[in-house]
C-alpha cells in the first residue's frame, strides 16, 4: 500500500504544480481573476490527493476506497484527453500509473490489509 500511495503523491505534486501554474498563468494576464479561482480549486484538489498519499503511506485503511475512485476517475480524464486534445503522452502517462496503482489496490495483500481488523493502523 505504500508503493501506491507513493504513486497517488506523485498525481498529488502533479496536480499541485498544475496549480502553480494556472497562478503563475493568472498573475501575467490582464484579467485574471477567474484563473485565480482555477488555481485556487486545483490547489484544494491536490491538498486532497496529498493528504489521500500520506493517508495510505501510513497504512490508513480508510484510504483504500478514495484511492480506487481517484484511480477511476483519472482513467476517465485521460480518456478524454486522448480524443480532443493533442495531449497524448501525457494521458498514456496518467493512464499507466492510475491503472498500475489500481492493480496494486487490489492485490491478494492488499485486500487482506484492507479488512484487517486486528489493528487499527
Amino acid at each position: 500500500m505504500r508503493i501506491v500511495g507513493f504513486l497517488v503523491a506523485a498525481q498529488g505534486l502533479a496536480a499541485l504544480a498544475f496549480a502553480v501554474a494556472v497562478l503563475v498563468r493568472a498573475l501575467n494576464v490582464t484579467n485574471g481573476a477567474p484563473l485565480l479561482g482555477e488555481a485556487g480549486f486545483f490547489g484544494l484538489l491536490a491538498a486532497a490527493i496529498l493528504g489521500l498519499a500520506a493517508g495510505l503511506i501510513l497504512g490508513r485503511r480508510w484510504t483504500r476506497t478514495p484511492a480506487t475512485v481517484l484511480q477511476l476517475l483519472l482513467i476517465a480524464v485521460a480518456w478524454y484527453a486522448i480524443g480532443p486534445t493533442s495531449l497524448v503522452v501525457p494521458a498514456i502517462i496518467t493512464v499507466a500509473v492510475s491503472v498500475a496503482a489500481l492493480v496494486l489496490l487490489f492485490t491478494a495483500p492488499a485486500r487482506a490489509w484492507a479488512v484487517d481488523t486486528t489493528a487499527d493502523r
